[in-house]
């Protein structure tokens, strides 16, 4: 569970008017199948278009279309009344998208459901071999430092799709009381948090941190009682060409241990997939 392709595989289609395609989510972390209108801004996936459709759906351009989130096992099936080529992103995953081709009858497919099945195995076998390869060389991170979550974001013709590790690499830090435990992001594209205590009801603000002169996020935590958390801790987003420069992003949070004890954490986010650690103080 902690190996996640964030795509759509494949990403890119060839059907004719008339036809329909289902997407079957097969994955632990939630996605959504969402075709939006030209220029539209993708909304946070717990709006949608705003409103959801279930099930099935007829997507020509006119309206936007979105799934809620997809647990496994879900399946959302769309049909296609006209041509033309239709951009499908997911509303959780900025980087995991893709391209419905529609073609008038009078043009032949390029491509059978044989070739897409066998397609989408060897990319998702591509996408979680890098992930196990990034595993290996994040483990490592320091005495008082973890790294909170690896990942990367490939690009082919039909858009783009993500890897993400869900894990805090070494997650376990042994320290004397006094001392501070660093956790850094290094996904350009997944967020994750790191939460001790009781789980706020909204992941983004922070909670009991300060700033400090480097930008960094820092929490202190005195007992098991406390809780500290970094709110979303995630790279800052590329700049886009006419429009402001967007704010550097929180991707660094330290957290200095007062007293002896042992303070689990938890990514909030991906917690349910197994994110998971703890921080064990000595005197």
């Amino acid at each position: 569970m902690a190996h996640q392709a964030l795509a759509f595989l494949p990403n890119e289609l060839w059907i004719h008017v008339g036809d329909s395609v289902t997407w079957t989510s097969n994955a632990d972390e939630i996605h959504t199948v969402t075709f939006l209108t030209v220029g539209q801004v993708r909304l946070p996936f717990q709006v949608g278009c705003p409103g959801f459709v279930t099930g099935f759906a007829t997507v020509d351009g006119s309206t936007c279309v979105t799934t809620p989130p997809l647990v496994k096992g879900q399946t959302f099936t769309v049909n296609f009344p006209t041509a033309g080529n239709f951009k499908l992103v997911c509303l959780v995953h900025q980087n995991m998208t893709g391209v419905v081709h529609v073609l008038d009858l009078s043009h032949s497919l390029p491509h059978s459901q044989r070739f897409y099945d066998v397609q989408a195995a060897k990319e998702s076998a591509a996408l979680l071999a890098d992930s196990l390869q990034q595993h290996d060389m994040a483990a490592h991170s320091g005495d008082h430092g973890v790294t909170a979550g690896i990942g990367e974001v490939v690009a082919n013709g039909g858009g783009f799709q993500t890897l993400s590790n869900l894990r805090f690499m070494e997650p376990t830090k042994i320290i004397h009381a006094g001392g501070t435990v660093e956790w850094t992001n290094l996904d350009p594209a997944t967020p994750h948090t790191i939460t001790f205590g009781v789980e706020p009801p909204d992941p983004v603000p922070p909670v009991n941190t300060t700033l400090d002169a480097d930008g960094a996020l820092h929490g202190i935590i005195n007992s098991s009682a406390d809780s500290v958390h970094s709110g979303l801790i995630i790279a800052a987003p590329q700049d886009n060409l006419f429009q402001p420069t967007p704010p550097l992003s929180v991707t660094r949070f330290r957290v200095t241990f007062i007293h002896p004890g042992v303070f689990p954490y938890i990514c909030m986010l991906h917690d349910g997939l197994g994110m998971k650690g703890e921080v064990i103080v000595l005197p």
